[in-house]
């Protein structure tokens, strides 16, 4: 249908669906792409995965995650690096130009941010050419900050910006996300400062209380505080014309049957996104 032609599922909204769940409940219900994960599309294949999708005629939007690249440790620095190439070939091979980078936490010890932070322009200087020659876009996502600490600390949009900006517009962009950026006043503005380096967006609601460990704390558009068209209707005049992904981690969300939820997520994204 003409309202689902921009919409695309992420992988982990419904990642009680295997892989041939996904793809033909995908087909079943009229949506066009899908974000993938590395770690399931690994144990079903690199190779039998991109067989699946192609021939279910969905698009692949992004390929999550690569990043973590704030090691000191020279080891564990070349084995981050060696990960994330990998993660770009395999972009490459599900035919999909985005990967989303979590940028990584603090290592174990440290305070400084804003080493962690040039760690990162270190390590993209050597992956961006990697990336280019395969296609490959790298988007920078920005997580809240309670997350900054052990998981990434790129926080805001336009730190996120701060370190594409070295690099050409076609390598380096960022990734949009409602639930990490809807509470800072200055987002709005670094999304218009984004414009052509929007390389994916993504939604999801704020909502509390938190649950324990918070990374599943992803709410179901629609029952939180973050205004879903507002940010779309944003970054659409910023000109990003792109798919727009929906990315719930939830647990209460996958308890329930997949489908169900599948249907749920694209009923309040016409509801609240367009």
């Amino acid at each position: 249908m003409a309202e689902l032609k921009r919409f695309s599922i992420n992988q982990m909204t419904v990642k009680q669906l295997s892989l041939p769940e996904l793809t033909e409940a995908c087909v079943h219900l009229g949506v066009p792409a899908v974000g993938l994960w590395r770690e399931p599309v690994q144990a079903y294949g690199i190779e039998a995965t991109a067989k699946l999708v192609r021939d279910s005629g969905l698009a692949v939007t992004t390929l999550c995650r690569g990043g973590f690249l704030t090691a000191v440790d020279p080891v564990r620095r070349a084995e981050a690096l060696a990960d994330n190439r990998a993660a770009i070939d395999e972009a490459a091979a599900l035919g999909t130009d985005t990967l989303v980078l979590v940028s990584g936490g603090l290592p174990e010890g440290s305070r400084d941010l804003p080493g962690a932070r040039e760690r990162i322009a270190d390590a993209l200087g050597e992956l961006a050419p990697y990336a280019a020659e395969r296609g490959v876009r790298l988007a920078i996502e920005p997580l809240h900050p309670m997350f900054a600490a052990d998981r990434c600390v790129v926080s805001t949009l336009d730190q996120a910006l701060d370190l594409a900006e070295r690099f050409p517009a076609d390598q380096v962009g960022v990734a949009v996300d409602t639930y990490h950026i809807w509470w800072d006043d200055r987002a709005p503005a670094a999304v218009d400062r984004a414009a052509s380096r929007i390389f994916t967006f993504q939604l999801a609601d704020w909502t509390t209380p938190l649950p324990a460990g918070v990374l599943n704390g992803r709410g179901q558009i629609g029952d939180g505080a973050v205004d879903m068209r507002a940010w779309r209707e944003r970054v659409d005049a910023a000109g990003y014309a792109g798919p727009i992904e929906v990315e719930l981690f939830n647990d209460e969300l996958w308890a329930r049957d997949g489908v169900e939820l599948l249907t749920d997520v694209i009923e309040r994204y016409v509801q609240h996104a367009l």
